[in-house]
């Protein structure tokens, strides 16, 4: 089935995606070196150099398994076409909404590991609101090391309708925690810090590097900041404070897009008890862009 852009999801096509419903694969990856270092210089880190056995920091598995859909085999939007693993959705938006992961923090993935990512699509709902027709896509992925599992990630993706020349933008929200933040980190999301990340995760989405496009054909007003990117940086806050923490488990949800037409900034709060973090972002007006928390251990 080819791509209708603009369609409406009436019955019948709701039915027919839906039967992606408990679709599965699996593939392998090694857990190389080279992506780990990439992503420490585009962070700004200063870490060793990554070798045989160097833990995988959190989060950083999202440079494997990634797609290469031949260049022919790529939609307008800078995606793979529509169709194969994941269902043809006919709204154009695309995004990533957020994530719930929980590590075996027994068995860490480390580099050098040959992996396999068993991933299944376990639900596919519509929705129409305030803003339109949605459609969630629900991808629960395991990984697997040569010890077991190590990792369990379920994944949000919602298709959205195509931007409606001057439509109200959603009500921004400030965030739970605003003023009270323990620690606080200002990021300059400038276009080279977006393109390294896109290069990183081999992600064609134009949103992220195409001007014109991203204003033009999906009404935002500058590029877009990688959902998985500002994900990162709040763990990243996490580990430069408090490098002992163990994270357990992770869960986010994006709230409001994040552009590089000014400095945005993540934002970390730890518990009485240490063992859970609010997390947060907020962009250059306040309001809250992504809200995420993290349940650890420490080591001894």
């Amino acid at each position: 089935m080819t791509d209708t852009p603009h369609a409406t999801i009436d019955a019948a096509m709701q039915a027919h995606l839906q039967t992606w419903q408990g679709k599965s694969e699996t593939h392998s990856d090694l857990i190389a070196a080279a992506p780990l270092a990439a992503l420490t210089a585009t962070l700004d880190r200063s870490d060793a150099a990554p070798v045989v056995g160097t833990e995988l920091p959190h989060l950083w598995h999202w440079l494997y398994f990634l797609p290469h859909a031949r260049q022919s085999e790529i939609g307008p939007d800078g995606h793979p076409q529509r169709g194969g693993f994941l269902p043809p959705v006919p709204l154009p938006r695309r995004m990533w909404a957020g994530s719930r992961l929980r590590w075996n923090t027994a068995n860490p993935l480390l580099v050098g590991q040959d992996v396999q990512r068993t991933s299944t699509i376990q639900s596919v709902k519509h929705k129409a609101g305030r803003s339109g027709e949605l459609l969630f896509v629900q991808v629960e992925h395991r990984y697997t090391n040569p010890k077991g599992e190590a990792l369990v990630e379920e994944q949000d993706i919602v298709y959205r309708a195509a931007a409606e020349p001057g439509a109200p933008a959603p009500m921004p929200q400030k965030p739970p925690l605003a003023g009270q933040a323990a620690w606080s980190r200002s990021v300059t999301p400038d276009p080279v810090l977006l393109f390294r990340y896109s290069a990183l995760t081999f992600n064609g989405h134009r949103i992220h590097y195409d001007r014109d496009y991203a204003i033009r054909e999906e009404g935002y007003t500058g590029l877009v900041v990688h959902g998985p990117l500002l994900a990162t940086l709040l763990l990243d806050l996490l580990r430069r404070h408090r490098p002992d923490a163990q994270v357990d488990s992770f869960a986010f949800k994006a709230v409001r897009p994040t552009l590089d037409t000014h400095t945005f900034s993540v934002h970390g709060k730890p518990s009485e008890d240490g063992k859970t973090i609010e997390l947060w972002g907020e962009d250059h007006e306040g309001w809250l862009t992504i809200q995420a928390t993290v349940q650890l251990t420490y080591n001894d």
